[in-house]
């Protein structure tokens, strides 16, 4: 039986693996993590939404009844020999494979300037989020007991306006407005002040212009302040310095503005594109090697973007031709199917943009809820998301306040 080994428990990856449900085939799962993360609702959890485990879900039980899963290994990749079909594990073993899947996604970019990082925390991991969501919660506190500091402390500088940066910034917003009120005496959390940062020239830049002309408005009706082709030349434990000169002192820096891809990608030599994305064929396989799948934000596909249904279709199709391979059926090129985009803003505000049909307001946010919770995993966290909305929505409060580590 042919063995096939997939690295990242990602949508990519997991998908994948579920096609192959029941092919002849001997399987194998890699992660550093032992769960699957909605990466999608990570900013809930930086913005004291919702719990980690709402979101999260563990690798064998999602595999639980498939019995061509042979192994789930928790263990990180750290090279792979092409030539001999060989995966190589941090702790020194080693997993030979037939066919090799590679959705280890994508991290953080601070485009050339890493030190900003410490500062400036990116959102892609568990981790990130709860390091956001301390420092945020943190500093409402710091503002309690300095009220003279208020004004920097409760100044929040949000680096980049794509969907991330949106929906972080309406968040936070919201969190001041009204989460926070009537619970502190010296200070007035409504007077916090969120600021978006943006190099390009609006926000929302793979949208469709109106929009992200709707979009600026719902934030600006909301009282984020939008700053767009604006470039941000420093970031420190101050603040942030933007390139014309112009001095933001906050006390919380969050960054929403690139990613680079996973740097498993440089192990497999092969081209890579600037932000470390592998080159692919039109199957996804590399190029002299169509035993290997690259998928999700590692691959670099002409049209495709970045995002979780590009990762599903990705990862479904490499399953696909992976089974024609054992069928002795033809390989078919990848076709991306479009089904459009969704941001939220915040409490019944949100943009749609389904090809031909685009709207804003509560009925794309309703429809942002139903399609978030539709792909999470597992009825448990389906359940407790939507309780935990419907929660948010009656009463403005956010019950996953806890600040846990170290404030900085």
């Amino acid at each position: 039986m042919k063995r096939l080994v997939v690295i990242g428990a990602g949508f990519g990856g997991l998908n994948t693996v579920k096609k192959l449900k029941k092919a002849p085939l001997e399987i194998t799962v890699v992660d550093r993590r032992n769960f699957h993360l909605f990466q999608p609702l990570l900013y809930q959890v930086a913005t004291a939404a919702l719990n980690p485990s709402d979101i999260a879900y563990p690798i064998r039980s999602v595999f639980r009844g498939q019995d061509n899963v042979a192994a789930v290994v928790m263990d990180e990749v750290v090279d792979v020999d092409l030539d001999g079909r060989e995966v190589r594990l941090a702790d020194g073993g080693s997993l030979p494979y037939d066919y090799l899947v590679v959705a280890t996604g994508a991290t953080h970019s601070y485009f050339g300037h890493d030190d900003w990082s410490e500062h400036a925390p990116g959102l892609k991991t568990l981790e990130d989020a709860l390091t956001m969501r301390r420092r945020i919660l943190a500093a409402f506190e710091e503002a309690e007991l300095h009220p003279e500091r208020a004004d920097r402390l409760l100044t929040f500088v949000v680096v980049g306006a794509g969907p991330t940066g949106v929906e972080l910034a309406g968040a936070l917003t919201e969190i001041a407005v009204h989460a926070m009120s009537r619970e502190f005496r010296r200070i007035d959390p409504s007077r916090a002040r969120v600021i978006l940062v943006e190099g390009a020239d609006r926000v929302l830049p793979p949208y469709p212009e109106d929009m992200s002309e709707s979009a600026r408005r719902q934030l600006e009706g909301m009282g984020v302040e939008v700053l767009t082709g604006t470039v941000v030349a420093g970031v420190d434990s101050g603040g942030v310095t933007l390139a014309d000169g112009t001095r933001i002192e906050a006390a919380t820096v969050l960054w929403a503005a690139g990613v680079q891809a996973s740097p498993l990608g440089a192990k497999l030599g092969v081209p890579l594109d600037r932000a470390g994305r592998v080159e692919v064929t039109e199957d996804l396989s590399l190029p002299d090697h169509p035993e290997v799948f690259v998928v999700g934000d590692l691959a670099r596909v002409d049209g495709v973007p970045g995002v979780a249904p590009a990762a599903i279709q990705m990862g479904k199709h490499a399953a696909r031709m992976i089974r024609a391979d054992l069928e002795g059926r033809p390989r078919q090129p990848f076709r991306y199917r479009d089904k459009g985009s969704l941001a939220t803003i915040g409490r019944a505000r949100a943009v749609a943009n389904l090809g031909k049909v685009r709207f804003g307001g509560f009925l794309a946010w309703v429809a942002w809820l139903a399609v978030h919770i539709w792909y999470l995993i597992g009825f448990r966290n389906r359940f407790l998301v939507f309780l935990n909305w419907a929660w948010n929505y009656l009463t403005f409060r956010r019950g996953a306040r806890i600040i846990t580590g170290l404030p900085r």
